[in-house]
């Protein structure tokens, strides 16, 4: 039976692995210093060198060479014999299935015992997390204080399962994920050893599906060539179920023109054609990436091929950001989607459907209309237009003769625009006969007060429509009232423009017309800075603090500010 190229090609010295210069060059610092630490920490992503510098280790603290710094020498008997998998005194447990404390009791017992073959005994435990509680802590008085001739090298993909106590008693080094050049060039050597016969596209194509793994990309090559014939960029791609690059850029194409039958075509062709539904969303994921690098300036991070250059050159201008961040959550979703065990091409689908469905409103828009409502005097919210309610109007009565109005006319008021007493209830509805001069809805216009003793209320009725709006009135405070127009003051700009959207304002001009009986707009400032200035001639509590420092001291507002 034939090797797998990625045992085959296992590197047997430091110089041949790749991509982990950090962490080989203070290994072997360590060998030729004679500065072996008892336990070591290898951490990062499979397929990376974990399991390999851990046998490195092993072969150079054995290694017979009389000379430090030629450590590993792999000509020695002992480097011979780890290379061969004879070594007796290289022990590797995988802990995926030997994960009980019964088992670390009985490695315990074993270290105890002298080297059969060499210096040292190497215990290589792969895969570490998974052990369970219990056999870590059987373990940490062994690894913190192992005999002079026992070394520990623990390996795992998930250094956050690992407890803290573990990683105090060990020397931790990160691995990384691969560069893509580095496995290109790498399979492009190995290739030329072998004698493999392989498009130099193809080398490209695996490095991009291995994303970091050189094992991985090893294995996907040696998937390709098990058929000794030459392989193309056609043939690799129908292999590994990956869509040919005009391909995704036409479905790109259909995303910028928002052209939904177009798109969708080409995601049924692609998959038509064998290619992967997850490997397609992970191509378009990463294309998109690099339009997204090109937007930031930051191309020269991406690998990209240069007849692709002018095509992300033309979707970077097509592409809002916005809209670009949108289309990569979607199809980023997809190369997770469950629903493909059923229906391979339904999270692409939704993913480009995503992307096409828009609000009635676009958000920038809806602001712009709002604060242009909110500058102009007299601006009513939509779908806020008086009904005329001639009961409650009927069974309205003048003040009584020792009655003082609530607040004074304003300067905006006309002279014979006659102001009465607020009701304590605002729904002609709930009034009872004996109540009827209280609970009838005023005949003039609503002063502030009228709002302040009926807010409650309305923010009550709001909240049986929607909690959310309520929510957002329980953040704002009354800031005044303007020809007829109320003033809701918010301590910020997100809170201002939440709730200048979504038929916010709408709902709450809804209510306070029931309440009140007349039509009253509603307009939001911010009201914690500067830019939260109030107009001269608005309306505010007449028996409050600053009622009194207007009404008898000559005071001005200028500007509205919350209080902390």
């Amino acid at each position: 039976m034939s090797k797998a190229l990625y045992r085959k090609w296992r590197p047997q010295s430091w110089d041949e692995v790749a991509g982990q210069g950090h962490i080989t060059q203070t290994l072997r610092n360590a060998v030729m210093l004679d500065r072996v630490a008892h336990a070591y920490l290898f951490a990062g992503p499979r397929g990376t060198g974990k399991t390999t510098c851990a046998r490195l280790v092993a072969k150079a603290v054995n290694c017979l060479d009389p000379d430090l710094k030629n450590r590993p020498c792999n000509e020695c008997e002992h480097c011979k014999a780890i290379t061969a998998g004879r070594f007796m005194d290289l022990i590797e447990i995988d802990a995926a299935s030997n994960t009980s404390v019964d088992d670390i009791r009985d490695l315990r017992d074993k270290i105890n015992f002298s080297p059969s073959q060499g210096r040292f005994k190497v215990y290589i435990i792969d895969e570490v997390h998974m052990l369970s509680t219990a056999a870590f802590n059987a373990l940490l008085k062994t690894l913190e204080e192992p005999p002079a001739h026992a070394i520990f090298v623990l390996a795992t993909t998930e250094i956050h399962k690992i407890p803290a106590t573990v990683l105090s008693r060990c020397q931790r080094h990160e691995f990384r994920r691969i560069p893509l050049e580095i496995i290109v060039n790498h399979l492009k050597e190995k290739s030329a050893e072998e004698g493999l016969l392989v498009e130099e596209p193809v080398f490209t194509e695996i490095a991009r599906q291995a994303t970091g793994s050189l094992r991985d990309a090893i294995s996907l090559l040696d998937q390709l060539t098990s058929t000794n014939e030459k392989i193309t960029l056609e043939m690799a791609q129908a292999i590994l179920g990956t869509a040919t690059s005009l391909r995704v850029i036409e479905i790109v194409d259909a995303l910028a023109a928002k052209d939904a039958a177009a798109g969708l075509e080409q995601i049924d062709q692609a998959l038509d054609t064998g290619t992967d539904p997850r490997q397609l969303a992970r191509q378009i994921v990463s294309y998109l990436r690099n339009v997204l690098l090109y937007q930031m300036g930051h191309l020269n991070q991406a690998d990209i091929a240069e007849d692709l250059k002018p095509k992300i050159h033309a979707h970077a201008s097509q592409l809002p950001l916005p809209e670009l961040l949108k289309a990569i959550n979607a199809f980023n979703q997809a190369t997770m989607d469950e629903h493909a065990n059923w229906h391979p091409g339904l999270g692409l689908e939704l993913a480009f459907t995503e992307y096409l469905v828009r609000p009635a409103v676009p958000a920038e828009s809806q602001a712009r209309t709002e604060q242009a409502a909110a500058s102009q005097p007299l601006v009513k919210a939509p779908l806020t237009q008086p009904k005329p309610k001639p009961e409650p109007v009927k069974k309205a009565e003048a003040p009584l003769p020792d009655a003082e109005p609530e607040s004074a006319p304003q300067a905006g008021q006309a002279p014979d625009e006659p102001e009465v007493a607020s009701p304590d209830t605002a729904s002609p509805q709930d009034e009872r006969p004996d109540q009827a001069e209280k609970t009838a809805p005023p005949a003039g216009a609503v002063s502030l007060s009228d709002i302040h003793k009926q807010w409650r209320k309305v923010k009550a009725l709001v909240g049986k429509h929607n909690p959310r709006t309520e929510g957002l009135l329980n953040t704002s405070k009354l800031a005044g009232l303007k020809d007829n127009t109320l003033i809701l003051g918010f301590s910020s700009d997100t809170l201002k423009q939440m709730m200048e959207k979504s038929g916010n304002l709408t709902l709450t001009c809804d209510i306070l017309e029931e309440v009140f009986g007349q039509a009253i707009g509603v307009t939001c400032i911010v009201s914690t800075h500067q830019g939260g200035v109030l107009p001269e001639d608005i309306e505010i509590e007449n028996d409050g603090m600053v009622g009194t420092a207007t009404r008898d001291l000559g005071g001005k507002i200028t500007d509205a500010k919350e209080a902390n």
